[in-house]
């Protein structure tokens, strides 16, 4: 488990074993490497690396799946038409409610 160790008088510390992290023998393992099997691209020519390929593919103004850039939508509810639509609804409903209006309810 580990061995007692006193720090200082009357405080005591247990000193548990290390255990090392995880580490490959590779010098860099997080590199992605930029060579691909020849993968042919819309003009015809095969490509090994990953950089021409992307480069000819957006000199053609393709998009490369997953790399993509959305807008950001519209919410149909951010519109002032709807915002003020949502306000004149409420306002009916709290003056129907303060005239004595009241939904009714079935028991059965």
């Amino acid at each position: 488990m580990g061995d007692l160790v006193e720090v200082e008088p009357g405080r005591w510390r247990i000193v548990k074993p290390t255990i090392a992290p995880a580490r490959s023998a590779l010098p860099c393992p997080s590199i992605i490497s930029d060579i691909m099997p020849p993968t042919e691209q819309v003009d015809g020519r095969f490509y090994t690396s990953k950089s021409q390929f992307r480069a000819v593919g957006r000199s053609l103004g393709l998009i490369e799946v997953g790399n993509e850039k959305l807008k950001p939508k519209r919410r149909s509810t951010d519109t002032k038409e709807v915002k003020e639509a949502r306000r004149q609804s409420l306002r009916k409903a709290a003056a129907r409610f303060r005239a004595g209006d009241r939904p009714r309810t079935s028991l059965t």
